[in-house]
């Protein structure tokens, strides 16, 4: 990876002679520091250029998004990928009572980058978790997103919603949120995520999030495995089990759709086997104006399996929405 240029007084990067337009090290990086945390970024295109901003999913960077960023600046964006915090060379911080790893924390993360570094607003472009990022970050800070794409939407409460959970009382929400702060410090994440990030079994998991073969993808497997690898991975996973598991329901994506008040593309495969493709009609009873676009021969990561397809979505949709 290039090296990162960090600077107090102007938060751009100084430009490399030729910028990489593809592949897992594209574009110019910097560092951004951020409540005492180093927020690894870059950029692809001329900064007078509309902004969009690429958000990785679970467990990979701003390198996953190795098949999209060229095309995307080609368009005419200008393209900035930001590795949210506790993810790839981004800060890994631990459990903390000030603070929780969920997904307002990175929304926050988001518009503060937006507001620092981009300093215009921008459209978010999510793959998985950061697909549910960006949807927070438009609802808690609409005047910095003009519009979401996710790729695709995950969130365990849009099953759930199909079912009427009843309002719990005061002491069972303590309860519970007793009950998952010891269990999940319990967990011996110490012991699994040294033996997934160190052996075959973490090729396994790559293969689970595509329909087609992507063993032996050799720069996929590093954009996921090097973040696995770093000395605070344990610490970071343990904060974001806790914080996503105890965030409040007007964090879910159930709420936050129901709040949206941007326009609003999902993309999905139809082969997803980590969200399956019918989550999306969860999706379109809490927005029935949404765009959904599915890709038949493809997995949980459209945009990096099938980018030309991914491309053919987005692009028509980014354009109307600039000439609308």
């Amino acid at each position: 990876m290039p090296q990162p240029s960090v600077s107090s007084a102007d938060p751009q990067p100084a430009p490399a002679e030729a910028a990489p337009q593809e592949g897992a090290d594209w574009g110019d990086h910097a560092l951004w520091d951020w409540r005492g945390h180093s927020c690894h970024w870059r950029r692809l295109g001329a900064p007078d250029r509309p902004a969009l901003l690429l958000l990785h999913g679970f467990g990979a960077g701003s390198g996953h998004w190795r098949r999209n960023a060229g095309a995307l600046a080609a368009a005419g964006w200008c393209v900035y990928g930001l590795d949210l915090i506790g993810f790839g060379a981004s800060s890994q911080p631990g459990p903390h009572r000030h603070h929780a790893l969920d997904n307002r924390f990175w929304a926050r993360q988001v518009q503060a980058f937006l507001a620092e570094v981009v300093r215009e607003p921008a459209v978010l472009v999510g793959h998985s978790l950061g697909g549910l990022v960006a949807l927070t970050c438009s609802v808690y800070f609409p005047c910095w997103v003009r519009a979401v794409v996710a790729a695709p939407l995950p969130d365990p409460t849009l099953l759930m919603a199909r079912r009427r959970i009843p309002r719990r009382r005061p002491w069972r929400r303590r309860l519970q949120r007793g009950v998952i702060h010891i269990l999940l410090r319990l967990l011996p994440l110490e012991l699994v995520v040294p033996l997934l990030a160190h052996s075959p079994l973490l090729d396994l998991g790559i293969q689970s999030a595509y329909h087609h073969p992507v063993i032996g993808d050799q720069e996929l497997r590093r954009v996921i495995a090097r973040p696995a690898r770093r000395p605070g991975a344990v610490r970071a996973l343990r904060a974001m089990s806790i914080g996503m598991a105890l965030r409040p329901h007007r964090a879910t994506a159930v709420s936050l759709l129901q709040r949206l008040r941007q326009p609003i593309l999902l993309v999905w495969g139809g082969q997803d086997r980590l969200v399956p493709v019918e989550v999306s009609q969860q999706c379109l009873r809490f927005r029935s104006d949404l765009v959904l676009h599915v890709i038949a021969s493809c997995g949980h990561c459209p945009h990096d399996e099938t980018p030309a397809a991914f491309h053919g979505a987005v692009l028509p949709w980014l354009e109307r929405l600039e000439t609308g």
